[in-house]
């Protein structure tokens, strides 16, 4: 009787555990979409190891909501969105984003990314590909590497 009362007593404070974990996730995830939440505009682009034009890149923002969603803007008309999931927990951080409509759409793209004050950094793969475990984009790792600063609201 006494090991099931202590069998209980495991499974229990684990049970506890896991719902505090998960709801320390969800908070980290809750903190991190209200960060990102507004309109970003790309710094800096680089696709598998080519630097975009300044001016280019700079035509191009993103406009994020507190559920996940964003758009993709480039002179003044929308080109893409979608939705996207957060996991702040995780070391770096990660993003998964599907396009809704758009280019790439249906695809699913996994990320990792680093939030500054009013920066941001994104690094993706390739739908199909491996999420990136750093920050950098080569030929041979062909990911997309973003860097934005959040436009300031008037």
């Amino acid at each position: 009787m006494r090991s099931s009362l202590c069998g209980l007593l495991v499974v229990g404070v684990s049970l506890t555990t896991i719902a505090l974990a998960d709801d320390a996730k969800d908070e980290a995830i809750k903190k991190d979409r209200k960060r990102i939440e507004g309109t970003w505009q790309i710094t800096s682009l680089v696709i598998n190891g080519n630097i975009a034009k300044d001016e280019d890149a700079k035509q191009i923002t993103v406009v994020y909501g507190d559920d996940g969603s964003w758009s993709v803007v480039s002179e003044g008309k929308e080109i893409s969105k979608g939705t996207s999931t957060f996991d702040p927990t995780k070391k770096p951080k990660t993003i998964d984003f599907t396009p809704t409509e758009g280019g790439g759409k249906g695809d699913l793209f996994f990320g990792i990314y680093q939030l500054g004050k009013n920066t941001r950094q994104l690094c993706f793969a390739p739908s199909g590909k491996d999420r990136p475990n750093e920050f950098s984009s080569t030929a041979e790792n062909q990911h997309v590497l973003v860097i934005f600063e959040r436009v300031k609201s008037e």
